[in-house]
């Protein structure tokens, strides 16, 4: 700014010193500028043409722009009237001005704009500007600003008020208007309706003694003539209609509704009313109904239409639908008798090994120093916490297939291997109980196909398993094969499994296939099962797109087929699961670590490791087992056994995440999977995130110590 602004010269330019010959002039001009200099409004001056050229700006004016000094001001306006006002508001300011000054140059001109202060913040200004010529600058303004943003907030929010107090009354007008609008409307529609569903249609004006037939049926379109008739006519009519028409049983309740004082009645408080009666038509009975509405605006009903249509086809609707929803009680009722012996043999074979593993471990208690009885009771435990396993895993396998399709992945099978599997599973049981067990498998020619391995293992073995627990000493048990080609592509595999046991009642044969039911239960024929498995088969088989069949003669025997349609594979071979690592390197026993966030599993896992000779590191979670392993010295594990579900980290995203380990060593260590998740699906998550091995909890220690050995 002009160091020479508040000069002598200027000050008192064309004028004499204003305060006397005896006032020292430059101490005037002095004190006048520490004056200005002080006001708590901003003010300045700047040329009225060129660049607009501030030549004076007071402190007030740095504290409106959220300045320190002159520099920073200078520096952040381009020192110019220009750098003052918001680029957006600049063109609309000056023109304003302008257009003031012209019309009025006596008057201060008034302009409200945004600046943008140091910092970034936008505020609005009040401007109060006058235009003046100085000998010694030439054209100025001079200049008077407040800080308006809180006044220009409260005008915006009193314009929102202003407006919304508008929009409210515009919306409540439109409401009331649509309302009237709607009611016309509808009044419209009933009558436009009412051409349409129904087959005669009157109009009936009381105070005038006329009605109107808009439309009448063919049965009584000879009754009318005219367009115009008086009510006593109609009356009549009615009467006539009554007579010729009506079902006897309702014609008094039919003249009773369709007279005059009744409608009226029935209208004083309602728009419409319905009247439902019967007719005898070509001999047989046809519902029918009246529906007559007030039209006009007196509320005793002067002005009405009154329409007849059939109501037959609703009457038989609702009947049938009456009918249905008996029926639907009494399938109810049945379903919930089935619901509560479903719950009742769920109760019985839950509670069964329950009542033996807390009996057990009772008499185990009290007999810790007899080595031989405690051995036997805890081997019973064990075969209990089995059956309870089992249970278990049967209930959530049926209610997975029960509830989804969408878990058969197939792959590469062989059948030949299939079929191996399940003789070496049953061959051993059926000699334990002397039953001979045959396998016929010749009927193969393809035994390379795409399926599920598993769920086929699941449906041969445990029909097969059946069959011997079912079957007595000296009995006989076949399973066989034959294959029918269907295409190219695609072959007809029936499975055959048939015993010579105890076999099916006619009366039970329909029901072998629901849930928990058997014909005797454990108690009754004392094999213990959860009779879930025939129930699952029969699921598996459906999703895979087969069937299943079952024919037996009570006392002689039981005979399954099993028929799938088997995609063929081009050429031979199997799906091999990622192998597990061998480390020739060991040559004893070495650390383990075991991620596990519950303690108890933790402890069991711990001591039984320990005990077969293993040292054990332990982490809560998979994200301590990641800092762990990185911050180990190769080698110094040979094994991880990884938890699933752990808070923090799961095992999926730790087992990346060590995959990804800079060192190789590390990042390949062995890692089994041990998970309460034991579907198939799971066990593919778990090899597609880089395990090696999936066991499911409770774990199989012979297994897994199997495992270890293999990797050890």
């Amino acid at each position: 700014m002009s160091s020479d602004f508040m000069s002598k010269e200027y000050f008192l330019s064309g004028q004499g010193v204003p305060f006397g010959d005896t006032v020292d002039a430059d101490q005037t001009v002095l004190s006048m500028r520490t004056v200005i200099d002080k006001m708590p409004g901003g003010f300045f001056i700047y040329r009225a043409d060129g660049n607009e050229e501030i030549i004076y700006a007071n402190e007030a004016i740095l504290r409106i722009f959220n300045c320190d000094t002159m520099e920073e001001f200078k520096e952040l306006t381009g020192n110019s009237f220009r750098g003052i006002v918001h680029p957006d508001d600049l063109d609309e300011v000056e023109k304003s001005i302008g257009e003031q000054i012209t019309e009025s140059k006596y008057d201060l001109d008034y302009v409200e704009y945004r600046i943008i202060q140091k910092g970034g913040e936008i505020r609005w200004i009040e401007d109060y500007g006058h235009f003046t010529h100085s000998e010694l600058y030439g054209d100025v303004f001079y200049v008077f600003v407040g800080d308006a943003t809180e006044k220009r907030k409260r005008q915006e929010e009193e314009k929102r008020r202003e407006q919304l107090e508008l929009r409210n009354q515009i919306d409540a007008y439109d409401k009331k208007l649509e309302m009237i609008n709607r009611e016309q409307l509808r009044r419209l529609e009933l009558i436009d309706g009412l051409s349409i569903d129904y087959e005669s249609i009157f109009h009936l004006d009381f105070n005038e003694g006329i009605f109107h037939p808009y439309q009448v049926s063919e049965r009584i379109y000879n009754s009318f003539k005219d367009k115009k008739y008086e009510l006593s006519v109609f009356a009549e009519f009615l009467s006539n209609y009554a007579k010729d028409w009506v079902y006897p049983e309702d014609m008094e309740f039919f003249l009773k509704a369709v007279d005059y004082e009744y409608i009226k009645e029935q209208l004083s408080g309602n728009k419409v009313y319905h009247v439902n009666y019967r007719i005898v038509k070509n001999g047989e009975i046809e519902h029918m109904q009246l529906c007559v509405v007030n039209v006009g605006n007196v509320r005793n009903g002067s002005q009405v239409v009154v329409g007849c249509r059939s109501n037959d086809d609703a009457v038989r609707h609702e009947t049938v639908q009456n009918r249905l929803l008996e029926e639907a009680m009494i399938q109810a009722k049945s379903s919930n008798k089935a619901k509560d012996v479903l719950l009742a043999n769920m109760s019985h074979d839950i509670r069964t090994p329950m009542n033996a593993i807390i009996g057990f471990t009772a008499l185990a208690k009290a007999h810790l120093k007899d080595s031989e009885k405690l051995q036997g009771f805890l081997n019973k435990i064990e075969d209990s916490g089995q059956d309870l396993l089992q249970l278990l895993d049967d209930m959530l396998e049926l209610s997975r297939l029960e509830t989804s399709r969408d878990h058969l992945m197939e792959a590469e099978c062989n059948l030949h291997d299939i079929m191996e599997e399940v003789e070496a599973d049953i061959l051993p049981k059926a000699q334990a109980k002397g039953i001979r067990f045959s396998l016929e498998a010749n009927g193969i020619v393809h035994p390379y196909i795409y399926s599920n391995r598993d769920y086929l293992m699941q449906i041969f073995l445990r029909i097969a398993g059946n069959a011997v627990n079912y079957t007595k000493k000296g009995g006989e048990i076949g399973f066989s094969v034959v294959e029918q080609r269907a295409s190219d592509q695609f072959a007809i595999f029936q499975f055959t499994i048939e015993d010579t046991g105890i076999g099916i009642s006619e009366s039970f044969i329909t029901h072998i296939f629901e849930p928990f039911e058997r014909e005797k239960n454990t108690t009754l024929s004392g094999v213990r099962g959860t009779g879930l498995g025939l129930s699952i088969v029969k699921n598996i088989v459906e999703m895979m797109g087969g069937t299943i069949e079952v024919s037996s003669i009570f006392g002689k025997g039981s005979r399954f087929i099993v028929t799938l349609n088997l995609k063929l594979q081009d050429k031979g071979g199997r799906q091999k699961e990622l192998p597990l690592i061998r480390k020739e390197h060991h040559t004893e026993k070495g650390k383990i670590l075991v991620v596990e966030d519950n303690r108890i599993n933790l402890e069991i896992m711990t001591a039984l490791l320990t005990d077969a000779g293993y040292v054990v590191d332990t982490a809560e979670n998979g994200s301590v087992a990641v800092k762990m392993l990185k911050n180990s010295q190769p080698n110094e594990y040979f094994l991880v056994l990884m938890d699933i579900q752990m808070p923090v980290m799961d095992g999926h995203t730790a087992t990346r995440k060590i995959r990804r380990l800079a060192n190789s060593t590390l990042a390949n260590i062995p890692i089994i999977a041990l998970s309460a998740n034991a579907f198939e699906e799971d066990r593919k998550k778990s090899m597609e995130c880089g395990m090696n091995a999936h066991l499911a909890k409770p774990v199989n220690m012979k297994e897994l110590l199997g495992l270890i050995e293999g990797i050890a």
